[in-house]
């Protein structure tokens, strides 16, 4: 079974800058900014309404945020990539911003069709990245309406187990019911390369959402979404991501092969999107140009 592993390079950086040319951004640069700046619509469905962050022209870029945040936290990493050519949306998880819905007996299933939902306002289809939490709606997405989705792109996904003592650390990190300094402990120990400042992530938390996605998951058979359908993954790993411990591995290249493309990237924690944007942005941007 083999994977294959993406390495960033000064070939694969030309041609970003090349397809940059041709898609006529140098030649109009007041055009491209104007591109760039974040509109807000709403998307309803089935009693459901999602507020959506917009950004950019070109193929369709999807994100998800992470267990009980929002989709703020792609600003700076949404703009990278729409600055690359792509139409970048970002849906607020029910229960954030604009975007509300029942919040009790649900599964995986109710929130990937949110998501489709938005796809489906756009008349095309998309590349999904979700961040941790993000990536199980994603992969959900994948196997529930294939037809909507082109890849998936997994942001630090974590391992198959994760102890009870991080599991602790992660549901005291976004509490604001704990002291500043006992947060940004948990922050640390579960979130955060040793070397970063993991204040950044004190706030920006929603407990009643972050309970509302345990549950859909918990409501949720494994397989009925782990495997994305037969979509193609892109894994984007942070090298010292405490979720991923004592195995080092999410596990996934192993259990999908050869469809799975593998990037790591160095001095990034579980949080990996606000610590490394430059370098998830690239390898974003890489692996969706196959697509265009």
């Amino acid at each position: 079974m083999l994977t294959q592993v993406q390495r960033l390079n000064w070939m694969t950086r030309l041609i970003l800058i090349v397809s940059w040319f041709v898609s006529g951004c140098a030649s109009n640069p007041m055009a491209h900014a104007d591109s760039l700046t974040v509109t807000q619509h709403i998307v309803k469905h089935s009693g459901v309404q999602i507020e959506v962050l917009a950004q950019g022209k070109g193929p369709l870029v999807v994100m998800l945020p992470s267990l009980g945040r929002s989709a703020t936290d792609f600003d700076d990493l949404a703009t990278r990539v729409a600055s690359a050519g792509f139409r970048v949306l970002r849906p607020q998880p029910r229960g954030i911003g604009a975007s509300v819905g029942p919040m009790k007996n649900l599964t995986l299933h109710d929130l990937a069709a949110d998501v489709a939902a938005i796809i489906e306002k756009e008349g095309s289809s998309a590349i999904v990245a979700g961040h941790a939490y993000g990536n199980f709606v994603a992969r959900t997405l994948a196997m529930d309406r294939p037809d909507l989705v082109r890849a998936v792109i997994l942001l630090a996904p974590a391992g198959r187990v994760i102890s009870p003592e991080m599991r602790n650390s992660i549901v005291k990190s976004g509490d604001p019911a704990f002291p500043r300094e006992e947060r940004l402990t948990h922050l640390k120990k579960a979130f955060f390369f040793d070397a970063h400042d993991p204040s950044v992530w004190l706030d920006g938390w929603y407990p009643a959402v972050g309970a509302m996605q345990r549950e859909a998951n918990d409501a949720t058979k494994d397989e009925s979404w782990r495997k994305a359908g037969q979509a193609p993954l892109l894994v984007i790993r942070a090298k010292q991501d405490a979720l991923l411990l004592p195995s080092r591995t999410d596990g996934i290249p192993e259990e999908l092969g050869e469809r799975v493309s593998v990037v790591e990237i160095d001095r990034a924690g579980h949080a990996l999107v606000p610590e490394q944007p430059g370098a998830v942005a690239e390898a974003i941007i890489i692996y969706a140009h196959r697509f265009k």
